[in-house]
């Protein structure tokens, strides 16, 4: 009985000095958090086009907390509806030029998730985003959001040198790229700004066919599952060239190349053909990065 009471004595020590499982907590709700976001996001992309009535009639519930009475007299959240409801405004869209802004990019893989950032930054400011693109083609302004999905291949670096902080949006790669082709079919898979600008007003406005889906999964869900990576590198490690294809680090000459799309084919593009398997890469960074800041 004496050893029996020992043995107890012993396991309960060893349980009381056991280290707390912290990575199996961690674990456990990283995939509590996967289930919600995969549950969530879909029902918030559906009503991002308009297949939800009480979205369509601009009604969005917020915290009593954000209310206007509890808020600081500069802050605006659209119109108080009270009760913790709130009805979504346009914001300001002209910007002052004489306002000093620290400007915020917001930088994520084409799909529908960007936007989820700059409807509610719009909202809590009443300040407006503007494109990538509108940049390039319409010119500099005092936006202090900018919506970007540079380096990827629908996207340019338009903004010059006015953002100041970068914010990037990662998504659930399956969801993103069902909403990179419902964006695509939106604006008639448009390859250049003035084709896509032009529908501009169909974007979010029905749900494409789902042959429509497949066809294009199976000619570029692959290849862009490789962008939807090397995007994230990009970004993460300050601009340094990479090939999209190996994640190897690349050469000016090649990053180029990449950057120009429609221009090679993906054979022209491979690696070992334009850089070489066995040469030795000294890491460059894309000059924007360097020198832009």
């Amino acid at each position: 009985m004496a050893t029996m009471k020992r043995k107890k004595h012993r396991n309960q020590k060893h349980l009381a000095n056991a280290p707390f499982p912290w990575p199996f907590l961690l674990l456990m709700l990283a995939v509590i958090e996967v289930v919600r976001y995969t549950i969530t996001l879909p029902r918030l992309s559906h009503n991002l086009r308009g297949e939800n009535n009480y979205y369509t009639n601009n009604q969005v519930h917020i915290s009593p907390s954000l209310d206007v009475a509890n808020q600081r007299q500069n802050r605006k959240l659209s119109i108080d509806l009270g009760g913790g409801n709130c009805k979504w405004t346009p914001p300001t869209y002209d910007v002052d030029e004489e306002l000093d802004f620290h400007k915020t990019l917001i930088a994520g893989f084409p799909s529908g998730d960007k936007r989820m950032i700059f409807l509610q930054m719009e909202a809590l400011t009443g300040l407006p985003t503007k494109d990538e693109w509108d940049f390039e083609f319409l010119g500099m302004s005092n936006h202090p959001f900018i919506k970007a999905n540079y380096p990827h291949h629908e996207g340019i670096w338009g903004w010059g040198d006015v953002a100041d902080q970068v914010i990037m949006m990662i998504r659930n790669m399956r969801r993103s790229m069902v909403e990179y082709h419902d964006i695509l079919w939106d604006i008639g898979y448009a390859a250049d700004w003035e084709s896509a600008s032009l529908l501009l007003d169909d974007l979010y406005a029905e749900r494409p066919p789902q042959e429509d889906f497949l066809a294009w999964r199976d000619l570029r869900a692959l290849e862009e599952a490789h962008w939807y990576g090397w995007f994230i590198d990009y970004w993460m490690e300050g601009g340094l060239m990479r090939d999209m294809f190996t994640h190897k680090i690349t050469t000016p000459e090649h990053w180029n190349m990449i950057m120009m799309p429609g221009v090679y084919t993906i054979a022209e593009l491979d690696y070992d053909l334009v850089v070489g398997p066995n040469t030795i890469v000294t890491p460059s960074y894309d000059p924007h990065c360097a020198y832009d800041e």
